[in-house]
Formats: C-alpha cells, sequence, structure tokens
C-alpha cells in the first residue's frame, strides 16, 4: 500500500490492470486507484497485456492442433 498524494508504481498499475482482467477488485481498492494511477500507464499496461492474451491463446490454439 502507497502513501496517500504518492503515485503509483508500474507495479501497483499491472496489479490493478489484472485484477481487472479478472474482476476481482475491491470497491475500496478502485477508489484508491483513481487518485493515484496515470490513465496512459494504465492503457499501456492493458494494451501489452492485452497483446500478451491474445499471442498466449494462438500459441496455445497452434499447440493442441499440432498434436491433434
Amino acid at each position: 500500500m502507497t502513501l496517500p498524494g504518492r503515485k503509483a508504481s508500474l507495479w501497483d498499475t499491472v496489479k490493478a490492470v489484472g485484477s481487472s482482467f479478472f474482476g476481482v477488485r475491491k470497491n475500496s481498492a478502485y477508489q484508491e486507484d483513481l487518485g493515484k494511477l496515470n490513465p496512459l500507464h494504465v492503457i499501456a499496461v492493458a494494451f501489452v497485456a492485452v497483446i500478451l492474451f491474445v499471442v498466449g491463446l494462438v500459441l496455445l490454439v497452434r499447440h493442441v492442433v499440432a498434436t491433434a
């Protein structure tokens, strides 16, 4: 947990985006993040996470199809 008025680190942004992907975010944590997360950082981390997710799915499907 960070001190009030302090900006979020990259790890804080990754945790917020990751928990949002799974929908397991507490309202209190969401309210805390509103004040400290930079929206541009959230968008950048989410974009990278989506790309990694899609690439992972493509690789998984290729592996399953190749072994079938």
